[in-house]
């Protein structure tokens, strides 16, 4: 037997593990399933939770008079188990008949009908009655912020979103609170999310087995909009969503749908369909000229990407006093809907009051963000509507389009128009990426003839390049997941960092692991085909360079004047503040 390991039984079955595996996984080893709903094994980052609150995953073990948490129960010697006897069968369908009885029957028009797990679970285990009965707890339902609805009345206490939260995210918003029947999973003093430091990431929507945590739902706000003949209805669509959105629709992971997308959405009624692209395209062209300008000026550095909400939140709350680092300029899809507002809105002599910007976005921290006073123009909101690549997916399917047999059609023109380099903005080093591009032609006069930077690329939590342009080295951090950026964070804070710029995004992966996406929360391989997708969009595109986007340069020249000039620094800039952590 090889060293460290152990041999176990299984169903009859002697087969050799090693010793710190638990029952669960040395039945994967023997390839024998046992039902779960409360563990998740989060291997890629870092994260299993297994408070074996549950009971589902219960099994015999000779020699002991009660039965076993596959899920938390290690392996010894010896052990001989048995995962299917009628006993642990029984142990199993008590336990889920349990979960039902204090748990809503309202699946036909629950958010996560046909894809909740509890659901799911009952139905392999051919549940058709509830022999329990009694009291059920009511709870207020929490829908006081503008990402996302807590339900507590759907919560089947698994810690899921508490695990997520604490471990991956290190926000500490969630915990178990109350004893016994009065148990529940929220806040501190179970306030509303909208009064606590929650950075809205969406890594307790994307874990959570039932819909006790979901997205705040605006598909009826796009519809009511759509149908509305005084509205001018405008669309964009963030660089993820074109990656992930064909895996709602049976096509495999990594699958590019920019064309058919384009065509669902003319399907749907809307006036005009841009590209967040062309924003992002703007963003390198400002935040490359601000960081420029912090290096030859001795502004502050590092300075941090400020495209995700959601980490801009975690350091407002958890990092006030780094407020000053974080770029200032607004989020692609702010900065798009701040054009299409003003530019945009000039140039068609449309009255800005008519129309509404919805922004795809695979991201729940977009809607919150959206709402953001600071990001407004005139006291009016840059982007009205925020909907996530799932609820795009239902508002397809709810209009009867095929998207399958969909033709590809191109995105409407001025801010349609984009480049390989705004693309990359979907997964973890691209926004860094991008701005190096345009940063070294600027900083050389002379064009990039190897546009791909290898260095600044990868799927690790935590990465650091060296880019030498022009004769300087210019060192750079990158992080996705609020963990990594806590570890990242806390380095400049106590001044072991000398980088210069930094990218940050809160989603493991970065937007195409958004907590908006098709559900694929741990699963790395979804991750990485989404994150070979998006390269190979930037490999087909013409131009991969932001700053050579014709649009963007004509956009300059004829409107915003110089990058990062007043009137640009006006419209595309913001500021941040330090906000209480609760």
């Amino acid at each position: 037997m090889k060293e460290n390991y152990v041999k176990v039984t299984i169903n009859d079955n002697e087969i050799e593990v090693p010793r710190e595996y638990t029952i669960l996984k040395a039945s994967v080893e023997a390839g024998v399933k046992i039902p779960t709903l409360c563990y998740l094994d989060l291997h890629d980052l870092k994260m299993i939770n297994r408070t074996a609150s549950c009971r589902v995953c219960m099994v015999e073990v000779k020699d002991r008079p009660n039965l076993a948490p596959a899920c938390s129960t290690p392996v010894n010697d010896g052990m001989v188990i048995v995962t299917h006897s009628n006993r642990a069968i029984k142990a199993r369908r008590m336990s889920v008949e349990l979960l039902l009885s204090n748990h809503p029957t309202d699946c036909l028009i629950c958010p996560r009908n046909l894809r909740c797990e509890l659901q799911a679970l009952a139905n392999e285990l051919n549940i058709r009655e509830i022999d329990y009965s009694g009291k059920m707890n009511e709870f207020h339902i929490d829908s006081s912020s503008q990402a996302l609805i807590k339900n507590q009345n759907k919560c089947i206490l698994c810690r899921r979103c508490e695990t997520a939260c604490n471990e991956i995210q290190t926000c500490g918003i969630l915990s178990a609170l109350n004893r016994g029947f009065e148990t529940i999973v929220g806040p501190a003093f179970n306030l509303p999310m909208v009064e606590t430091s929650c950075t809205y990431c969406g890594a307790c929507v994307a874990v959570c087995p039932t819909a006790a945590l979901t997205e705040a739902f605006h598909v009826p706000k796009v519809w009511e909009a759509l149908n509305d003949p005084e509205k001018y209805v405008v669309v964009q669509t963030a660089p993820a969503i074109r990656v992930a959105l064909g895996e709602l629709f049976g096509m495999e992971e990594g699958s590019i749908v920019t064309g058919k997308m384009v065509s669902a959405l003319r399907r749907l009624g809307f006036d005009q369909v841009f590209d967040t692209d062309f924003g992002a395209d703007v963003t390198i062209v400002e935040e490359a000229k601000e960081l420029l300008h912090r290096i030859n000026d001795g502004g502050r550095l590092p300075m941090l990407t400020s495209c995700c909400p959601a980490w801009v939140s975690f350091i407002e709350h958890q990092f006030p006093d780094l407020v000053d680092i974080p770029s200032t300029c607004k989020s692609p899809h702010i900065i798009l809907g701040t054009l299409i507002k003003t530019y945009f809105a000039e140039k068609m002599n449309i009255d800005p009051a008519k129309i509404v910007v919805v922004s795809i976005m695979p991201c729940i921290a977009k809607k919150a963000e959206a709402a953001r006073t600071e990001l407004s123009i005139d006291h009016h909101d840059n982007v009205d509507i925020v909907v996530s690549t799932r609820e795009l997916g239902a508002m397809i399917k709810e209009a009867g389009i095929d998207f399958n047999k969909l033709p590809d059609e191109e995105f409407d023109h001025p801010l349609g128009e984009s480049t390989g380099a705004s693309v990359i903005f979907g997964t973890t080093g691209g926004v860094i990426e991008a701005a190096v591009r345009t940063l070294h032609e600027w900083m050389t006069g002379e064009e990039l003839k190897q546009v791909d930077f290898q260095a600044l690329r990868g799927i690790d939590g935590l990465r650091e390049a060296i880019i030498s342009i022009n004769g300087k080295d210019l060192k750079i951090g990158i992080a996705h997941g609020l963990g990594n950026a806590r570890q990242l964070l806390e380095d400049i804070r106590s001044g072991k960092s000398n980088y210069h710029a930094i990218e940050i995004m809160a989603c493991p992966g970065g937007c195409i692991g958004g907590g908006g996406q098709p559900y694929h929360f741990g699963n790395d391989k979804i991750v990485k085909e989404r994150q070979k997708a998006i390269y190979r969009e930037d490999e087909n595109k013409n131009i991969r360079i932001s700053h050579r986007n014709p649009e963007v340069q004509k956009l300059y020249q004829t409107y915003l004047g110089e990058p990062y000039g007043e009137k640009a620094y006006r419209l595309l800039h913001t500021s941040f503040a330090p906000k209480e952590r609760i």
